[in-house]
């Protein structure tokens, strides 16, 4: 070849090459766009909100999990709340923080601590997991209500009817969720491999459950969770703020006395069963022991005598009493006598009480109530002593 021609052949097998490169690339696209248009469903709703964001850290790749807390009250909601983090944990999916249900529903985090909960999983609170993520991750048209056993006030079986009755529809509506399909379940919690190879985040981005996917009371596995629950500092200062206005630097004994009519109802039915609301709290999970009447609706005789006990055993000189009827003001001031003031706040927010039994120098608290199990693992937590009405069982 002449040395005139050689410019020439360079330039032709650069074109030649790159031509290559191209195609090469075309098919490799067309290829790897064939492999995920299948299934079209959700496309890849992760992927394409990483690409579109450019923030791969903000999307759970293992998908999200919500659920309503429209079992009971508090006590029974923070129970639930354990057994979901749990059921979370192990299905890797990032929790979404469901609000608390009270006649509204309430931030997860004007209660609690959100970093707190980050330390132990994946969470994020429903209100920023709705305006970021849900837009493009899980938009309208393509939301599921998922459900164990569907039920319909026409007896059908053919939906979750995730909205139907209260609190289910304004808990939902609350957050801006209609749903456009259901999804119908039929593994337990414990069976954590089949949630995985049925339900995987890249098919399922979100799993928004019509109740809690976890037991009540709780499960022993969970009770150390815990930990995990902290109060926000808003909450920490409303209860500091009391103790300090009425009773600063004083030892006292926080209870907890359950004794409406509705409690008395439920107490006759717990008689002599093994487990009955939270009451393997006192009586442990082994299902051995019996609840008995004083256990559930001690007498006056018997909270008399055990406030007493305390009071003296650890010279306190404050009684801080909280309940849903009854505090019996008059009976334990009469039988504390001048030394000891007793005192009953009725909070405008229950959860005012729960921190203030939580920060007292002992608790007694009631062995079937949730509200104060709640205390109970709180100050297990923090390592602070309690005791139950009627228990250890004479």
């Amino acid at each position: 070849m002449s040395q005139l021609n050689k410019p020439r052949y360079v330039f032709l097998v650069v074109i030649v090459l790159t031509l290559c490169s191209d195609l090469f690339a075309v098919y490799r696209n067309v290829g790897f766009a064939n492999e995920i248009s299948e299934p079209e469903s959700n496309v890849s709703q992760i992927g394409k909100l990483q690409e579109e964001t450019g923030q791969i850290s903000d999307v759970d790749p293992n998908g999200y999990i919500i659920y309503c807390p429209c079992m009971g009250r508090f006590g029974n909601q923070a129970d639930h709340f354990l057994g979901s983090l749990g059921f979370a944990k192990k299905l890797n999916r990032t929790l979404i923080l469901p609000p608390w249900r009270t006649y509204k529903n309430v931030p997860f985090d004007e209660w609690f601590r959100v970093d707190s909960v980050q330390q132990y999983h994946k969470a994020i609170t429903a209100e920023q997991f709705m305006k970021e993520l849900a837009p493009t991750l899980w938009p309208p048209g393509k939301r599921s209500g998922w459900c164990w056993l569907p039920r319909s006030s026409d007896g059908s079986q053919d939906y979750c009817a995730m909205k139907e009755g209260n609190p289910f529809g304004p808990f939902w509506d609350g957050l801006g969720i209609n749903f456009d399909s259901h999804v119908v379940y039929g593994f337990g919690y414990d069976e954590t491999s089949k949630w995985q190879k049925e339900y995987p985040g890249d098919k399922y981005p979100v799993i928004a459950m019509k109740g809690a996917p976890a037991n009540f009371p709780v499960k022993e596995e969970f009770v150390p969770l815990q930990r995990y629950l902290q109060w926000s500092a808003k909450m920490e200062m409303e209860a500091d703020k009391y103790i300090k206005e009425h009773f600063p630097e004083e030892t006292f004994v926080g209870i907890h006395l359950r004794n409406g009519p509705d409690w008395e109802n439920a107490c006759e039915m717990a008689k002599d069963q093994t487990s009955f609301m939270a009451s393997p709290q006192c009586l442990g999970y082994s299902k051995d022991k019996l609840v008995t009447m004083e256990l559930c609706l001690p007498s006056t005789a018997t909270v008399l005598r055990m406030t007493k006990d305390v009071v003296e055993s650890i010279r306190a000189t404050v009684v801080y009493v909280a309940t849903d009827k009854d505090p019996m003001l008059q009976e334990l001031t009469n039988h504390l006598g001048s030394k000891v003031r007793v005192i009953h706040q009725d909070p405008w927010l229950p959860q005012i009480d729960l921190m203030i039994l939580g920060k007292s120098h002992h608790f007694i608290g009631n062995c079937v109530s949730s509200f104060s199990a709640f205390v109970a693992r709180e100050r297990q937590v923090n390592k602070k002593t309690t005791s139950y009405w009627a228990f250890p069982i004479k």
